[in-house]
């Protein structure tokens, strides 16, 4: 199936810095394009893959599952470690939760982790009906563009198939369980506004991951996809200065424990 325009993957070679990018559910490369291309300007070295069963037809989505989408960003961070000095993980709304798990899975080999509006957990009643809903009915409204930026669009499907969301809601398990194992420097972005995920994911993740060095920012005027949104300039600098501040010669330049909102 032919991709949806601006949903193609996106790779920049640039310095030893590298940064993997991770889209979220339903959504494509597009919403991490313009975060992508800002990295890439800055000299890191980027890669931001497209999911399996993403950016094209729903229906695709329908017959893939979590251990397809987690593959290819697994795959995506093995280039990037073997071409770079340091490498970084990245991730917007199931995104955050790829992103997680990669660095709870390969330790030190990621040097840090930022997430926004990162999900954590299927909510409301309909997550307890997927495991039979999946068979009766085979979509749901979708959950892209939620933007307040006029004008700001979100490629990705205007449905969501339920065997996928499914698959989804396991993962969120997974990872939960892996939170814990996550111990690098985290930085966590998230729109106090947000109509896809609430505010309980993030405390949630603040809540499990072991990391000491937390920084955890309010973007007061975008909603879940913020890197298209209000805040995304903000995104792009809070994000190059942690990879600045904690890359650097290797060092740590805050005390232990520190965290800090804004």
């Amino acid at each position: 199936m032919p991709v949806l325009p601006g949903a193609e993957p996106y790779r920049h070679d640039g310095g030893p810095t590298g940064v993997l990018l991770c889209h979220g559910f339903t959504g494509t490369p597009q919403s991490m394009r313009p975060w992508a291309e800002d990295l890439a300007a800055r000299g890191h070295t980027v890669s931001l893959p497209l999911l399996p069963g993403h950016g094209t037809r729903w229906e695709d989505l329908q017959l893939t599952g979590w251990q397809d989408w987690y593959a290819e960003v697994d795959r995506a961070l093995g280039e990037l470690l073997a071409r770079c000095e340091r490498v970084y993980v990245a991730g917007l709304s199931m995104g955050g939760a790829l992103a997680l798990r990669l660095a709870a899975r390969h330790g030190d080999a990621v040097r840090g982790v930022v997430v926004v509006n990162p999900a954590n957990k299927v909510h409301g009643l309909s997550a307890y009906a997927l495991p039979a809903a999946r068979h009766l009915v085979r979509t749901t409204k979708g959950l892209v563009s939620d933007i307040a930026l006029e004008g700001s669009e979100e490629v990705g499907y205007h449905r969501v198939p339920l065997h996928a969301a499914h698959s989804l809601r396991n993962f969120f398990r997974l990872v939960d369980a892996e939170l814990p194992q996550v111990t690098q420097p985290l930085l966590l972005l998230r729109s106090p506004r947000d109509h896809v995920v609430p505010p309980a994911d993030s405390a949630r993740v603040l809540g499990r991951v072991s990391s000491r060095d937390v920084t955890e920012i309010l973007l007061q005027n975008s909603f879940h996809v913020a890197t298209l949104d209000h805040d995304a300039p903000r995104v792009f600098e809070e994000s190059a200065a942690f990879l600045a501040r904690t890359g650097a010669n290797g060092a740590d330049s805050r005390p232990e424990g520190e965290a800090v909102s804004g």
